[in-house]
């Protein structure tokens, strides 16, 4: 079976490296939409080196030094990347228009971070992830959330949100034709709720606040440009060389998709941007309804994400005092918890109940109207690998699984 790899940013590359890796689509067809450099050779060089990463030769080989990249053919725009013939289209950037069909590819990931709207038009000019069922691929795999642009319009019948290892079920391959990866910061986030909704219980979860200290992206500025017309965030336009800057993530709604239970629990997601090229960190704020007799403390909630790593390979925990660095590259790790910094404190909170407008058992006549409530706030930090280690890894299992239930 051939894939299909729309892009080659940041997660297109990395993608690439991956199945040129694994090998376990026969072959892989890139599709560029644009004239790169003189020629096939400057793709080549560009899929060979990576700035965060290293040499792909590295690796997929370590330090033995073997030529992974060879048999370029300017005219068929064909390379062998580690044995896997690899062919590069770069005539369509519209998915409506790339040759999917005539390159017998069924399956398709879309990295470019541009067709994310599933309600889109697949005849548009602008293009549409639709677009790629339209040229011939029978599923369509997009590397970030859903973007629905138009108001009123609610998710398509056969679009669906799944993040590997926590809702895998939600795909239906007899009903979904587009799905969604979520995001890096989804993913992070999603193995650092899961267990502890599990043996905590969604109803005991008050609320929940995040921020992502993130890697810069290829979305921002190396210099201070100004900004464009009609811009309001002028952030955007500042360089991530020299500023730690605010921004924000759509990590709780692409959250809701993923864990259905988060809809009823008040939760705020931010982000901010900070100056390295990948490694980023999720600190994750919780407030628990507790039982003051028994109250949650740090050792049980480390021991719920020691448990959960044990079983899943896509969680790791950790006490070695980990830096950004550290995980870089860690294969198949959504999150490394940093257990030595989890932290909880247990209080209990006073209400007053004569402000609230709806509850349960008013207060008779004599009696004080305050309620107390035993609440443990919980502080856990998750690392996760922005690029390689974490998205793009998980992404190809994804891939991969979506792959082997297609007849």
């Amino acid at each position: 079976m051939k894939l299909g790899l729309n892009g080659l940013g940041r997660i297109g590359k990395l993608s690439l490296w991956h199945h040129v890796g694994r090998k376990h689509f026969s072959s892989i067809v890139v599709n560029l939409g644009r004239e790169v450099g003189t020629g096939l050779q400057d793709i080549a060089a560009s899929i060979e080196r990576d700035s965060s990463y290293g040499r792909l030769s590295t690796y997929l080989h370590g330090c033995k030094p073997i030529r992974v990249i060879e048999e370029l053919n300017e005219s068929e725009g064909t390379m062998v990347i580690n044995g896997v013939p690899v062919k590069i289209l770069r005539q369509s950037r519209n998915p409506k228009d790339i040759k999917w069909k005539e390159n017998n590819v069924r399956l398709v990931v879309d990295t470019t971070g541009v067709f994310n709207d599933p309600t889109a038009d697949p005849d548009s000019d602008r293009g549409a992830m639709r677009g790629h069922l339209q040229a011939g691929a029978e599923k369509a795999i997009l590397s970030a959330p859903f973007k629905i642009k138009a108001k009123g319009l609610s998710m398509p019948d056969d679009a669906v949100t799944t993040v590997m290892g926590i809702n895998d079920e939600d795909y239906i391959p007899s009903k979904h034709s587009l799905i969604s990866a979520a995001s890096c910061t989804t993913t992070c986030l999603s193995y650092m709720i899961k267990p502890l909704m599990d043996q905590i219980g969604a109803e005991n979860f008050l609320s929940a606040s995040m921020v992502t200290v993130h890697a810069a992206t290829g979305s921002q500025q190396v210099l201070d440009r100004l900004p464009g017309a009609g811009a309001t965030d002028l952030r955007k336009d500042r360089s991530i060389l020299n500023n730690i800057i605010l921004t924000t993530t759509g990590a709780a709604k692409a959250l809701q998709l993923v864990i259905p239970e988060m809809k009823s629990i008040g939760f705020i997601a931010e982000s901010v941007r900070i100056p390295t090229n990948t490694g980023s960190l999720i600190v994750l704020v919780l407030n628990l309804q507790d039982d003051i007799k028994n109250p949650i403390k740090r050792d049980r909630i480390n021991s719920i994400y020691k448990e959960y790593a044990a079983s899943s390979p896509y969680l790791d925990y950790s006490e070695e005092q980990n830096v950004s660095s550290d995980i870089i590259g860690m294969p198949f790790a959504a999150t490394v918890i940093e257990g030595t910094e989890t932290h909880t404190r247990t209080a209990n909170i006073r209400l007053n109940l004569s402000k609230l407008d709806n509850f349960v058992c008013a207060p008779k006549d004599g009696e004080a109207s305050i309620l107390e409530v035993p609440v443990t706030q919980a502080v856990i930090y998750g690392w996760y690998d922005n690029e390689l280690g974490s998205y793009t890894n998980m992404l190809a299992d994804r891939t991969v699984s979506i792959a082997e239930q297609m007849v």
